[in-house]
């Protein structure tokens, strides 16, 4: 029981902690789960990403989830999905309670702009680090530029690209032409 508890307040504090979505939360997970506890390796958490963004739901908690799993099997699946939700839904019910009062003050609209800055750094500084785990080879820089291409210039659902860059990693793994 108490690794499923250090699971939950693990969680719970990368959930309290994490603001802007799934890729803020890249830096966290390396701190938390990679260099402090060895629960999983910087590549694993990166697997664990890269799956949770192609599977319906939230990333954040898709990844966390991932994670418990692998330490305790469903408890740790629990402990790891409740310690990610449960700091959104006091916070959430906590401002619900008070918005009104202070949205329209100009200390907070600021304090907002400053919070999407620091999310747009943490959101670029998890892009260039996932860029140089993911960008192996040609090949990889390859898919890398066409999804990106589809992303920007076509509009297609995203699940596209994905599908389409884990069947060319696939057919590649199969040829012997990747690592």
């Amino acid at each position: 029981m108490g690794e499923i508890f250090e699971i939950f307040r693990v969680f719970f504090k990368i959930g309290a902690l994490t603001f802007g979505g799934g890729y803020t939360m890249l830096p966290l997970l390396k701190a938390e789960i990679v260099r402090e506890r060895q629960w999983a390796t910087e590549e694993e958490v990166i697997d664990y990403y890269s799956i949770s963004q192609s599977l319906p739901g939230i990333v954040a908690v898709n990844t966390s989830m991932l994670i418990g799993w692998n330490r305790r099997g469903v408890p740790g699946l629990f402990a790891a999905c409740l310690g990610m939700v449960a700091p959104s839904i006091i916070i959430i019910l906590t401002i619900a309670l008070f918005i009104k009062n202070f949205l329209g003050h100009e200390i907070v609209i600021h304090a907002f702009n400053g919070i999407r800055v620091a999310v747009g750094a943490l959101i670029l500084k998890t892009v260039l680090e996932m860029g140089v785990k993911s960008l192996k080879d040609s090949v990889c820089v390859l898919i890398f530029l066409l999804s990106l291409g589809l992303f920007t210039f076509a509009d297609i659902s995203p699940i596209i690209p994905v599908l389409l860059g884990a069947a060319a990693g696939v057919i590649l793994i199969k040829r012997g032409e990747a690592r």
